[in-house]
Formats: C-alpha cells, structure tokens, sequence
C-alpha cells in the first residue's frame, strides 16, 4: 500500500531535481504545473504542460 506512494514521491524528487538542473526554474514550474493539472482533473492543462516540458528538455 505504501510502496506506490514511495515511488511517486521518489519519482517526483527525482524529476524536479532533474528539471532543475537541466531547465532551471522554469522546468520546475512546469512539473507543477503538470501536477495541478492532474490533481484538478484537468487533462488539457496537464497535457499541453507536459508537451511543453518535453520539448525544452528535448532542447536543453
């Protein structure tokens, strides 16, 4: 039962402090942005955020 929210959280350290290093501020914003978007159940938001964070980390 704890195992999943372990991992998320894990995951979650793991992208920001990748973000971070790679995108700055702005990356980081953009992670929670994305999980807003998911938690208010706005798919649109997430989604456009997501693509968004891809392409400037595809970029960086």
């Amino acid at each position: 039962m704890l195992q999943p929210q372990i991992t998320g959280a894990l995951l979650e350290l793991f992208l920001g402090m990748a973000a971070q290093a790679k995108l700055g501020l702005i990356g980081v914003v953009l992670l929670m942005t994305v999980g807003v978007g998911i938690r208010a159940q706005r798919v649109g938001l997430a989604v456009g955020t997501a693509l968004v964070f891809t392409l400037l980390m595809t970029q960086a």
